[in-house]
């Protein structure tokens, strides 16, 4: 049976999110010669978009790198194990499932009604990182988009009194991993749509999916209703990231505050003040040529 031919529409939004991808990776250079990169799959439609752009843009990148789709079956009860190896499979993939009893950890740990995903986040980095440096991978890509770097910053405002997101490429904290982020620029608008389009099969998290009195959600919510009422809203946060005045903030490690008054200018003298008068007197045009009055 020929597969049925994607709309116009779904074409159309391919396009545009492969152009944000594209823009991201060259802006931040993510990706380099004969990088390997582990495509983290979680099965939700983020991860799926991001494999997709990735392998899109890898037949036409300047560039060759490799792809592998990583899986972490972290053994929740009734998780449809065959899903991601059989959608993998028919797509050519490369791809490893690691095997990883994070659920029980996270239960056994996290008090009833607590929330389960600081925990839940960092077991998964950990495994994933392990595997990374035992396989060759240069480059770890994460599904993280526009709206989940702009919820991070407000959570960190609200919460935690700083001012921090997310980095579209960082280095781990033990300097050993390359972590990359190329739906940095895609709204989880598009991305929605791009997956329904594809008819992804997604997989829902249940370990902390009902957890809705999450903070991530009510900054979500917040994020929501500003977008109806001002329109653009969630970009425009989302490009300040990329346009940070460090000397009009307040943090002295990363502005040498202390240090103005040395680099301060001295006042011109009066000497000089008229040069520069004469010299601007100079240069200014010409007034034009008056005309006579007709008679």
């Amino acid at each position: 049976m020929t597969a049925a031919r994607p709309s116009r529409t779904l074409l159309r939004r391919a396009a545009q999110l492969r152009g944000a991808v594209g823009k991201c990776i060259a802006d931040f250079r993510m990706i380099s010669a004969g990088d390997k990169v582990m495509v983290c799959l979680s099965g939700g439609k983020d991860s799926y978009t991001l494999l997709d752009m990735l392998l899109s843009l890898q037949r036409s990148a300047p560039v060759e790198f490799a792809i592998l789709a990583v899986n972490l079956d972290q053994k929740q009860p009734g998780f449809p194990r065959e899903v991601l190896p059989a959608y993998l499979r028919e797509l050519g993939v490369p791809f490893h499932v690691i095997e990883q009893d994070t659920y029980s950890v996270v239960r056994r740990v996290i008090p009833q009604g607590g929330t389960l995903c600081g925990l839940c986040s960092r077991l998964r980095r950990g495994a994933l990182y392990r595997f990374a440096a035992a396989h060759g991978v240069t480059k770890i890509a994460l599904g993280h988009h526009r709206d989940d770097i702009v919820e991070t910053l407000f959570l960190n405002l609200f919460f935690g009194g700083r001012l921090k997101a997310m980095a579209p490429k960082l280095l781990s904290d033990d300097g050993r991993h390359v972590v990359i982020r190329p739906l940095a620029y895609a709204a989880a608008r598009d991305i929605a749509r791009y997956a329904r389009g594809r008819a992804f099969p997604i997989i829902p998290c249940r370990l902390c999916g009902s957890q809705e009195n999450l903070q991530r959600v009510a900054v979500r919510d917040m994020l929501a209703a500003w977008e109806r009422q001002y329109p653009g809203r969630t970009e425009s946060i989302a490009s300040a990231l990329r346009r940070v005045e460090p000397a009009h903030l307040g943090d002295p490690r990363h502005f040498d505050f202390a240090g103005l008054e040395a680099r301060r200018v001295a006042p011109m003298t009066e000497r000089e003040e008229d040069a520069l008068a004469g010299l601007v007197a100079a240069r200014a045009p010409a007034p034009p040529p008056a005309t006579a009055a007709a008679g």
